[in-house]
């Protein structure tokens, strides 16, 4: 039994004890606030840019050179992730920080061996050298990563700490991070690694140079087999599986990252977050396959010549895939100028728009028969491309044929304010030379448009007429995305069915797609314009210093480039629509004698001569077999148009008025069943129009 005074003398001990570990605990505690580790809360890694899928679309080196992918872990196969802490740090869950027991083992090693036999490092002590690297391996610096990984792991998760290794740790020459590595390496993302794979990645960070499979493959290869060996006795793998492993190739080369988008993905850098991954509209698939495309088609072109392409999808307004230029690198075609942006003269691509608006107002049928002729419009005298004249054609052959002459009777007809006016309606301003008024050439490329501009107004005919403002993600956040009409409904299929029967060029196929070409005044720009029923591509084929280039045409030049990039684009073709109800296509036989020829009058309108013309009912015409739909649930309602008359008039059918006095000279007729009906229109002097029509 311990006297009092002993007993005294051991609590006294017990409270100097006591005392020194709360000192040393304080002053650990100062010292670790005072002395930090260099934990930034955001590592300085590669801007990034997306596609829409989250896919890397490009990347760009940090400033100090290095490609370093920030590296979550749900970026990367757990496989290799179970490997990684296998070989490195067994007890990285468990521990604080430093392993005792692996410090034990390699200190025992190198005591019965005199050389290093493995080492006692863990990960967080790793990740400890990567944000404060050594100067030397003596043991001062071995202790101070002791004291660091213990800091660290006082500040961070397990995952985090991990997630930090993963995008710092060095794979050779100036790779960092196991993503960068794995697309450097394997070209793919680390995801979807192989368990050789795997094991190489596991190996290499431990002498990143010495064993670079794209300079030390025989080194490379035997680390990997050394990795596998030790999944083995560790239990991870199968002898069967490893076995495996060891017979895949390990690939002696470094692939450049992906490097997609490069316009669109510069233009993203002035507003790129740190950390933070920019995202654009464009999917990864179809942008490769464009940008394939463009790079043979400028190949075969010749010197000097790019390719822009743009692909949108009319229903959102969303661009797919979009090329600025056949390669951004190469000088000799302005690679870095992004065509898309770039107003050039259109040449014939808006030819449709102008029928579009003639079938509006009820002017032209399909088979309409125009006059392809010498004209003189006040001294502006169109000639058709090949300088030759085919007489009478239908509307339709005039289209298909991209006929000069019969597109500027037409547009003289509708009016090019009109034309232009429904332009800005559809979100886009054509450039009008210098105190211009809008006048008949921009019918032949008289205007300035940009790629992407052109392709927004045909995503109106691949929707039904209705156009969205076209965007990638490079716009501001407040930027404006309008929806408007560009043409009816009714319209719209016309011309969808007229450049759906466009021959393709030689070589390719149909593939369900309408399409349209134009070549500019002086063979300075080959175009091409096609959509199915959802998705529209335009392509521009010329030299960016507007340079002219004999034999550059649309047809030649552009539309193998748009056939080409709708295969390569891998989207499914989706149908064109059907024929609409109402929709008014005779045979020519059948035409009324109003549409059977298009020009009657000294303007090109079928109207009186007089100052006050009386109305005229245009469409329907006369004796016409319209179908509504009429066996259907529900029934199509049908467009009434007529000209001439004095403002307002009142409708009837059969006898019966229609609701409301219009000024206009459109209105709806809702029938109530099939059959003969008569529609009669009045205007504000009395004057009367009658038509006989068939509804079924």
């Amino acid at each position: 039994m311990l006297s009092r005074k002993q007993l005294r003398r051991a609590a006294i001990a017990a409270a100097s004890c006591t005392g020194i570990l709360a000192l040393s605990a304080a002053t650990l505690w100062e010292l670790d606030r005072a002395f930090p580790p260099p934990l930034p809360a955001e590592l300085t890694v590669s801007t990034e840019v997306q596609d829409r899928d989250g896919q890397l679309l490009r990347a760009f080196a940090t400033p100090d050179g290095y490609w370093r992918l920030e590296t979550r872990l749900d970026q990367v196969d757990m496989q290799f992730v179970d490997m990684l802490v296998t070989y490195e740090d067994k007890r990285f869950w468990d521990h604080e920080g430093v392993d005792v027991l692996a410090l034990a083992r390699a200190a025992g090693q190198f005591a019965t061996s005199g050389r290093i036999v493995s080492g006692g490092s863990t990960l967080s002590m790793q990740l400890a050298r990567l944000i404060e690297p050594r100067e030397s391996r003596s043991l001062g610096s071995k202790i101070k990563q002791m004291l660091r990984a213990i800091q660290i792991e006082r500040r961070l998760s397990k995952r985090e700490i991990l997630e930090r290794y993963l995008t710092l740790a060095p794979y050779g020459g100036n790779l960092e991070g196991v993503r960068a590595a794995s697309l450097a390496y394997f070209g793919k993302e680390p995801k979807r690694l192989t368990v050789s794979e795997s094991a190489l990645l596991v190996a290499l960070p431990q002498l990143p140079e010495k064993r670079r499979p794209d300079r030390n493959l025989r080194i490379a290869h035997a680390a990997r087999d050394r990795v596998l060996t030790r999944m083995i006795s560790s239990g991870l793998l199968g002898e069967r599986e490893a076995a495996r492993a060891a017979l895949d190739d390990v690939a002696g080369l470094r692939r450049t990252l992906p490097a997609l988008a490069a316009h669109a993905a510069y233009a993203m850098l002035p507003k790129a977050v740190p950390g933070q991954p920019s995202q654009l509209t464009i999917r990864k698939s179809v942008q490769e396959g464009l940008e394939q495309v463009a790079r043979d088609a400028a190949a075969k072109l010749g010197p000097r010549l790019s390719v822009a392409m743009v692909l949108a999808d009319s229903r959102t307004g969303d661009i797919l895939g979009e090329v600025g230029s056949a390669n951004f690198f190469d000088a000799s075609r302005s690679g870095w100028i992004d065509m898309t942006k770039i107003v050039r003269s259109p040449g014939s691509t808006l030819k449709p728009f102008i029928y579009g608006l003639a079938f509006e107002q009820g002017l032209v049928a399909q088979e309409t028969l125009i006059d392809d002729s010498p004209v003189d419009f006040s001294g502006y005298r169109p000639k058709n491309f090949d300088m030759g004249y085919q007489g009478d054609v239908s509307i339709r052959q005039a289209l298909q044929l991209s006929l000069n002459v019969p597109a500027i009777r037409v547009l003289d007809a509708v009016g090019p304010t009109r034309l232009m006016a429904r332009f800005r309606q559809a979100g886009v301003v054509p450039v009008l030379p210098v105190n211009e008024a809008p006048g008949l050439a921009i019918g032949l490329g008289g205007v300035g448009i940009t790629l992407r501009d052109l392709v927004q107004l045909y995503t109106g005919l691949a929707n039904g007429g209705k156009t969205h403002t076209l965007h990638d993600g490079t716009e501001p956040a407040n930027a404006e995305r309008t929806t408007a009409t560009i043409l009816d409904g009714q319209a719209n299929w016309q011309i969808i069915d007229i450049l759906s029967g466009v021959k393709p060029p030689e070589g390719a196929s149909q593939r369900g797609i309408a399409y349209k070409t134009g070549t500019s005044y002086g063979y300075r720009d080959a175009w091409s314009v096609g959509f199915d029923g959802r998705y529209v591509l335009g392509v521009w084929v010329g030299r960016p210093d507007a340079g002219a280039v004999p034999g550059l045409s649309g047809y030649v030049s552009a539309a193998p480039i748009l056939f080409e990039g709708f295969v390569r684009s891998g989207l499914a073709i989706v149908p064109l629509p059907g024929k609409p109800p109402g929709v008014f296509s005779p045979r020519r036989e059948d035409l009324p004698v109003t549409l059977a020829r298009f020009g009657a009058g000294a303007d090109g309108l079928v109207q009186a001569t007089v100052s006050e013309p009386a109305p005229t009912i245009v469409f329907p015409p006369d004796g016409a077999r319209v179908d509504l739909g009429t066996i259907s649930a529900e029934t199509s309602p049908l467009v009434l148009k007529l000209q001439g008359g004095r403002a307002p008039f009142r409708w009837l059918a059969n006898g019966k008025p229609l609701a409301g006095i219009d000024r206009r000279r459109t209105a709806t007729w809702q029938p109530d069943g099939a059959g003969y009906s008569t529609l009669t229109v009045i205007d504000a002097a009395g004057r009367a129009a009658s038509v006989k029509v068939f509804v079924e």
